[in-house]
């Protein structure tokens, strides 16, 4: 989870400090390409604090995560829909999901923590 965490923020960091325009031509791709990254990194999360991480799925799901955005929004180009909203919803639906999952494990955690302090008393 480290690593996830650490990526993050070098990538935040980056994204900050540093001057670099996208074209608008490719604002779209670019959208739905990081949100789709936001959920594999959420979702990598999730599945760490269920103890089911693989490294794998991660890595796969994270690219084939991008590349299915980025097809989504070159079709929708060709086709003149904005087909990206697509991609935006089932991500955007997805990464809710999961932090209300991992909100629920950490409380979860909280209270068992609370509980477990209390009977020691």
């Amino acid at each position: 989870m480290w690593l996830t965490i650490l990526f993050l923020i070098i990538g935040v960091a980056l994204g900050l400090l540093t001057d670099i325009r996208i074209p608008e031509l490719y604002a779209d791709y670019l959208a739905v390409a990081v949100l789709a990254a936001f959920d594999t990194l959420i979702g990598g999360i999730r599945s760490h604090l269920e103890e089911q991480f693989d490294e794998q799925v991660f890595v796969t799901g994270f690219f084939t995560n991008i590349c299915l955005a980025g097809l989504l929004v070159f079709v929708g180009v060709q086709l003149g829909i904005d087909l990206y909203l697509a991609a935006i919803f089932a991500f955007g639906i997805r990464l809710f999901q999961n932090i209300a999952i991992i909100r629920r494990i950490l409380l979860e955690k909280v209270r068992y923590a609370r509980m477990k302090k209390n009977s020691k008393k």
